[in-house]
C-alpha cells in the first residue's frame, strides 16, 4: 500500500486522490439565478440524496484550489435562495461538461451549452429542458466547510417539487433505471455512464470555448447533430481559418465528392465520425467546408 498522510501533499494533490478513489458521483447540474435574475448552470459532483422526510438534497460547490475564489453558483444562492437541480443523462453530457467552462458572470451557460431554459413552477432559477428529471428546491441553509482553496460549502437543497420525463417511467410509476441512463463523474477526465461502464470526456479549455450560442445557425439547429456533438464543437477557442479548411478540403477526396454532391446531411453524417473520435478541429473543417 501506498500511504499518504493528509498534511504532507499540497491540495491539488490530495483533491485528485480523492476524486479518484471516491466515485462514480452523481452529478448536480445546478440553476439558479443571481439577483438581477440573471440565469447561471452549473455541475458539481459533490451531491447526493440525504433524507426523504423532508427531501434534502445537498450539493458542494468546493472554494477553487488554484486560488481560493468561489463559483458563481455559491454566490446567487446566498442571495436567492432557491435552485434546480437537474439530473444528467448521456444525452447530454458533453453539454453539462462545456456549461462547466468558467465564463464571466452574467454570461448565460444555458446558451452556451445550448440547453433549453424552461420555466420552474415554484422558484425563480430555470429547469434544464432536456434533463430527464428535475428538482426544484428552496435553500434552507449554506454550510462552510473551511475558508481555504479546496473548502467546501455544503448547499441544503429542500424539494418542493419533481418533473420526471414520462417515458422513463414503469408500469407502477417508479423510474426505470435502465431507461433512464445516468452519468456520473470520476477522477481525471473519466465518467461512468451507469448502464453501460466508464468513457472519457475531455475537460472544458482553460481558455473559453466558443459555446454552442456562437455557431452558424444551420449547425446549431442541425436535426444530425446531437446535443453531445453540439457540446463538443462548442469546446474549441476559435474556428479554423479558411486557408486550414482549403487545405482539409484538397487533401480529402471523399470529402470533395460530398461537396460537389451538395448534401448536407452526409456532410453532417462525416462530421460526426470525427466528433465520435473526439477530433472537434476536424469535424469543424467539414462543417465549414464549402
Amino acid at each position: 500500500m501506498t500511504t499518504i498522510t493528509v498534511g504532507d501533499v499540497p491540495t491539488a494533490k490530495l483533491h485528485g486522490y480523492l476524486l479518484g478513489a471516491i466515485g462514480p458521483r452523481p452529478i448536480a447540474f445546478a440553476s439558479t439565478v443571481d439577483v438581477e435574475g440573471r440565469p447561471n448552470l452549473s455541475p458539481f459532483s459533490f451531491f447526493n440524496v440525504f433524507s426523504a422526510n423532508p427531501p434534502i438534497l445537498i450539493f458542494s460547490p468546493a472554494r477553487r484550489v488554484r486560488n481560493n475564489t468561489v463559483k458563481h453558483t455559491l454566490e446567487n444562492v446566498k442571495t436567492v435562495k432557491e435552485v434546480v437541480i437537474n439530473i444528467v443523462d448521456y444525452a447530454m453530457v458533453q453539454q453539462m461538461s462545456l456549461s462547466s467552462t468558467e465564463y464571466p458572470e452574467g454570461e448565460n451557460e444555458f446558451k452556451k451549452a445550448g440547453l433549453t431554459m424552461q420555466t420552474s413552477e415554484l422558484v425563480k432559477p430555470f429547469r434544464v429542458a432536456e434533463s430527464p428529471v428535475q428538482f426544484e428546491c428552496k435553500v434552507t441553509k449554506i454550510e462552510p466547510l473551511g475558508t481555504e482553496g479546496g473548502a467546501g460549502n455544503l448547499v441544503f437543497s429542500e424539494v418542493l417539487k419533481i418533473h420526471v420525463r414520462t417515458d422513463l417511467l414503469d408500469a407502477e410509476g417508479g423510474i426505470d433505471q435502465h431507461k433512464i441512463d445516468q452519468v456520473a463523474r470520476m477522477g481525471g477526465n473519466w465518467y461512468s455512464r451507469a448502464n453501460q461502464g466508464m468513457f472519457e470526456v475531455p475537460k472544458p479549455l482553460s481558455t473559453l470555448g466558443i459555446g454552442v450560442d456562437r455557431m452558424p445557425a444551420h449547425i446549431r439547429l442541425s436535426k444530425t447533430l446531437s446535443g453531445n456533438d453540439l457540446g463538443l464543437l462548442g469546446n474549441i477557442e476559435r474556428l479554423p481559418s479558411k486557408k486550414e479548411i482549403e487545405d482539409f478540403v484538397a487533401s480529402d477526396h471523399v470529402l470533395r465528392g460530398i461537396l460537389s454532391s451538395d448534401d448536407r446531411a452526409q456532410l453532417e453524417a462525416k462530421a460526426k465520425v470525427y466528433l465520435a473520435k473526439q477530433d472537434v478541429e476536424s469535424a469543424w473543417k467539414v462543417l465549414l467546408a464549402k
